[in-house]
């Protein structure tokens, strides 16, 4: 599947939000920014609207609030750990989850006070130790090891750690044995899902047998106090497949914790939120997933829900924007040398898509566009032929110095790519909208 783009002329002042063909916007904000950091030569350049970031959390907490206040929301750092934006979403989430020692430092150091909790695999006695201290609320334990090794740091500080053991059990047996209904246990239900995780040899969290294992240690454990489940077991889910999905972890938890005689206080059903590349319009539909979640929360009744989106929150408010350096044609096909790539947005190399894209006129592009009417294959500046942003976008017409925006920059982006590669300068990053 293609990505579309036009060729605007660039602005002299802010204009009106601007649509690639694709329908990804790039709003007044960005675009005006874009348009000042193109002359400043402040370009390859991450921009961030945290006012469109504001808006888009208050539709979504609009959208929960419809399930009530026994749904919480935590939000994924791992999927961007910018300031500015972690500033923003904190405002409007119930807490952030942390997966490394690194972003309870960086979150500590930036939100003092946000309640945390704290996943991931491998975590070491040190991060361990660190995240006791700076009073984590819930440790999603990974393993039985993990169990013991957190119930020994635990003691020698005089703390009770609170914690949620994630389980990973099989899609076909979701919801099997509740006796309400609740959970279908139709695999079949996630169709269409980008990545299943449940019920597969993974290095996240624990199958039932060793749960079982772990739950049999918890008496023993005086560190330790459970308070029920962690579950992520797909993702790529429309509203009614994510609903669904978290009725059938309520209802296995639930299962899991009257055999073996646990009180459940709490299920995190993980995030999975679908967010497509190749239709930038399609946003996730939390009004139709906080109705659908009413349902559920409802029926687990004093159970607390707690969902952890990432992507989802924070793809739509980021842009990566650039200039064409080179255009060429090779073999027939076209191409534009952006500067910056894929060591800047690693996203569509790691996911296998084109990113969507918008181009705008630059004021030192030629008055004769070098392409006009053809696709062209958008990439960057490294020595490797996967350095791919886009393939075969049709544009209208294209310049070298025409600026090019790629949209749903706003998570996975940066900090998820190979930045030190070929030691090529790192893009600035510039706030708006505030």
């Amino acid at each position: 599947m293609t990505t579309a783009a036009r060729s605007l002329p660039t602005p002299t002042r802010p204009t009106p939000t601007l649509h690639a063909h694709t329908g990804a916007p790039v709003t007044e904000a960005v675009l005006s920014a874009v348009s000042s950091a193109a002359v400043d030569g402040a370009l390859p350049a991450y921009v961030y609207d945290v006012g469109h970031l504001a808006k888009h959390l208050g539709r979504i907490r609009a959208g929960l609030a419809q399930a009530g206040p026994n749904l919480s929301v935590l939000h994924a750092v791992k999927a961007n750990p910018d300031a500015g934006l972690l500033a923003v979403v904190a405002r409007h989430v119930d807490g952030l989850e942390v997966a490394s020692g690194g972003e309870l430092a960086h979150v500590r150091g930036l939100l003092p006070d946000v309640p945390l909790a704290f996943g991931g695999p491998g975590k070491t006695d040190a991060e361990l130790t660190a995240a006791l201290l700076a009073g984590v609320e819930r440790f999603h334990v990974e393993s039985p090891r993990e169990l013991r090794t957190l119930d020994r740091l635990a003691r020698e500080h005089g703390i009770v750690a609170t914690v949620l053991l994630r389980c990973n059990f099989p899609l076909g047996e979701v919801g099997e044995g509740s006796g309400d209904g609740a959970g279908s246990g139709r695999a079949g239900g996630l169709a269409g899902a980008a990545l299943r995780m449940g019920g597969t040899p993974s290095p996240f969290g624990m199958d039932p047998e060793t749960a079982d294992a772990a739950a049999g240690e918890l008496p023993r454990l005086g560190g330790i106090r459970f308070a029920g489940i962690h579950a992520h077991l797909a993702s790529g889910l429309e509203s009614a497949q994510c609903a669904e999905l978290a009725g059938d972890i309520l209802g296995w938890s639930r299962d899991f914790a009257t055999r073996h005689g646990l009180p459940l206080e709490e299920v995190n059903v993980g995030g999975g939120m679908a967010v497509d590349y190749t239709r930038p319009g399609a946003l996730f539909d939390w009004e139709d997933y906080g109705w659908r979640m009413a349902a559920v929360v409802e029926r687990y009744g004093p159970v607390r829900v707690r969902i952890e989106p990432g992507r989802a929150v924070s793809a739509y408010s980021g842009w990566y924007a650039t200039r064409v350096l080179d255009l060429k044609r090779s073999h027939g096909s076209w191409f534009a040398v952006c500067a910056g790539g894929t060591h800047h947005l690693r996203t569509p190399a790691a996911k296998g898509h084109s990113q969507p894209l918008a181009v705008v006129r630059g004021e030192s592009s030629r008055e004769q566009p070098d392409a006009t009417g053809v696709p062209v294959t958008f990439v960057g500046q490294l020595c490797t032929p996967k350095d791919v942003l886009a393939r075969d976008v049709p544009v209208d017409a294209l310049a070298v110095g025409d600026l090019v925006v790629f949209g749903m920059a706003g998570a996975y982006a940066y900090n998820i790519s190979h930045r030190d590669f070929l030691l090529h300068p790192a893009p600035r990053v510039l706030p708006v909208g505030g």
